[in-house]
C-alpha cells in the first residue's frame, strides 16, 4: 500500500476543494478576521528613507507601441521629408526590427498637431481631452528602451528585466509597502481591447511575482461579466461544510509549515482568506449603480462594458479602496499598417478616459497622491512599413506621468528633428522606475531581495536615476 505524504495529502485536499468556489478555501478569515490584514497590509519596508508623494500608482499600459509621430511629438521636419529616403546618418548601423536591410523612406505624421494648455504645448489633435489636461501632466519625450520586440519589451517595462521571472513593478511596490485594501488585492490587472490594430497576447508573466513570495503577484479582474471565476458558491454548498474543509485544510497547513517553514504555505492560507473576502467586496468593486450619470459622462463609458474607459472608472474605485498598484492594458497599438487610421480608433478609445481620470482624482483630492503614468513599451520608426504603417523603435517613445509630486504642465527632453532618437535628456526604463520608487518613499539603490547570491532590484545591475528634474 502506497501511503501519502503530508505535504501531498494537504495539496490533494486543496485541489479537490477548490473545485467548490474560491470562498471554500476561504472561510478561515472569519475565525481570525484580522489575519488577513495583518498579512496584506504591511510591507518589508517599516521606516521609508524618503518623503512618500505617491501611496498609490495607475499605471496605464498602451500595449502595442504607441506611435510618439502621432500621439505626443510633433516632427515637422519629417512631414517635409514625407517619401524621401530616410538619412543614412541617422540609420547606419542600427538596430531595426522588421525593416532591417530593406529601403528606408521616411513617413510624415499621419495628423496634424495643436497646442493646449498654458505653455501651448502641441500633441496630436486627435487627443483634444487629454489636451485639456495639458497643464496637469509632464509629458516626457525622450524615453528609450532596450527591447524592440512585444514580450521582452514588456517585459522590461514591467520588470527592468528582459528575463522572464522577474518580479513585476507592482509585485515589488506590494512586497516594499503592502496594501491597505483589507478586501481586495493589493495589486491589481485590468485588460481592455481596442480595434484599428493588431491584438497582441498579453501574457500573465508580466504581473507575475517573480522571486518574491507569490502573495505579492497581480491579481487580474474580468472588465466584462464576471470580474473572478467562480466567485460565488455552488448549489448545495453551504457556509458550514466551508467551514469544515477550511479548518482541515488550514490544520494540515499548519502542521507543514510547522516542519518545513514554507512562507508559500502562509502565503496560500492569506490568498484563500483573500479570495473569501472578495467574494463580497469584488461585486461591491464592480457595482457602479451609485456613481451617477455625472461620471459616466465624464468617462464616456456605460456600466459593465467592458471598455478603457470603464477600466479607468475602476482604477479610481480600486485606488479609493486602498489599492496599491492599478495597471490598466489596452491593446492594439501596434501599427505595421494602416498607422492613420489606427491612431484615430486609439484615441476615441483613451482620449476621454485618460482626461476623465485625472480630473476625477483631482476634484477628490486624491491626483496629490496618486500616481500615474501614461507608457507604451516601444515607439514606433519615422521611416514607413508597408507603405502606411511604422515599425518597432526602442531609441524614441514618448510617456506622460500625473500627480504625486510629479511637474505639471511641463515638457521633458526631446528627440532629433526627424523623431528618430532621443537626442536631449535622455530617459530610461530604470530612470523611470527609479523614479516612481522615489516618488513612492523608496531607495531605489537600497531597495533590493537576494536572489541566486545577488541583491536584485527593480532597476537593475546598473541601476536608474532619479529623474528629478520632473519633480515639484
Amino acid at each position: 500500500m502506497n501511503f501519502l505524504t503530508p505535504s501531498e495529502i494537504s495539496r490533494r485536499a486543496f485541489l479537490s476543494r477548490t473545485a467548490q468556489g474560491l470562498g471554500a478555501a476561504a472561510l478561515g478569515s472569519l475565525l481570525n478576521p484580522q489575519s488577513l490584514h495583518a498579512a496584506t497590509s504591511h510591507g518589508v519596508l517599516k521606516n521609508l528613507p524618503l518623503p512618500q508623494k505617491a501611496k498609490r500608482v495607475i499605471w496605464l499600459s498602451m500595449a502595442g507601441g504607441p506611435s510618439h509621430l502621432e500621439t505626443f511629438d510633433p516632427k515637422p521636419k519629417l512631414g517635409e521629408m514625407n517619401g524621401k529616403p530616410m538619412p543614412e546618418s541617422f540609420t547606419k548601423g542600427q538596430q531595426l526590427a522588421q525593416l532591417q536591410g530593406q529601403p528606408l523612406m521616411c513617413f510624415g505624421p499621419q495628423h496634424p498637431f495643436a497646442k493646449y494648455g498654458k505653455n501651448q504645448t502641441e500633441i496630436c489633435s486627435l487627443f483634444p481631452h487629454i489636451g485639456s489636461i495639458m497643464d496637469d501632466i509632464c509629458l516626457v519625450r525622450s524615453m528609450t528602451t532596450d527591447a524592440i520586440n512585444h514580450d521582452p519589451a514588456h517585459m522590461f517595462m514591467n520588470t527592468g528585466s528582459q528575463i522572464a521571472g522577474r518580479p513585476s513593478m507592482g509585485a515589488w511596490i506590494t512586497y516594499g509597502l503592502g496594501s491597505v485594501a483589507e478586501n481586495l488585492p493589493g495589486f491589481v490587472v485590468l485588460t481592455s481591447l481596442g480595434k484599428g490594430g493588431q491584438n497582441q497576447p498579453i501574457a500573465a508573466r508580466q504581473w507575475s511575482s517573480g522571486f518574491l513570495p507569490s502573495k505579492h503577484q497581480g491579481v487580474q479582474l474580468r472588465a466584462k461579466g464576471d470580474p473572478v471565476l467562480y466567485l460565488t458558491n455552488p448549489p448545495g454548498i453551504s457556509s458550514a461544510m466551508q467551514q469544515g474543509d477550511i479548518a482541515a485544510i488550514n490544520a494540515m497547513n499548519q502542521q507543514r509549515d510547522a516542519l518545513v517553514h514554507d512562507p508559500e504555505i502562509a502565503t496560500r492560507i492569506a490568498q484563500y482568506e483573500l479570495a473569501f473576502k472578495m467574494q463580497t467586496s469584488v461585486p461591491d468593486l464592480m457595482d457602479l449603480s451609485k456613481e451617477g450619470a455625472k461620471t459616466f459622462e465624464l468617462y464616456g463609458c456605460t456600466p459593465g462594458d467592458g471598455s478603457f474607459a470603464s477600466n479607468c472608472l475602476l482604477a479610481r474605485r480600486l485606488a479609493e479602496r486602498g489599492t496599491r498598484f492599478i495597471q490598466l492594458y489596452h491593446k492594439d497599438w501596434d501599427h505595421h499598417g494602416g498607422v492613420k487610421e489606427g491612431i484615430a480608433f486609439k484615441a476615441q478609445e483613451v482620449d476621454r478616459a485618460c482626461m476623465a481620470l485625472i480630473t476625477d482624482l483631482k476634484q477628490r483630492g486624491m491626483l496629490d497622491d496618486t500616481l500615474v503614468v501614461w507608457a507604451g513599451e516601444f515607439g514606433r520608426t519615422p521611416m514607413s512599413q508597408g507603405g502606411n504603417g511604422r515599425d518597432h523603435h526602442n531609441k524614441a517613445m514618448s510617456i506622460w506621468l500625473a500627480g504625486a509630486g510629479i511637474k505639471r504642465g511641463m515638457v521633458y527632453g526631446s528627440t532629433d528633428d526627424l523623431g528618430y532618437a532621443a537626442v536631449e535628456n535622455v530617459t530610461t526604463v530604470h530612470d523611470l522606475h527609479a523614479t516612481m520608487l522615489h516618488q513612492l518613499g523608496i531607495q531605489h539603490e537600497a531597495f533590493t531581495f537576494k536572489f541566486q547570491g545577488l541583491d536584485a532590484k527593480l532597476t537593475g545591475v546598473t541601476g536608474g536615476k532619479v529623474i528629478k528634474d520632473i519633480l515639484a
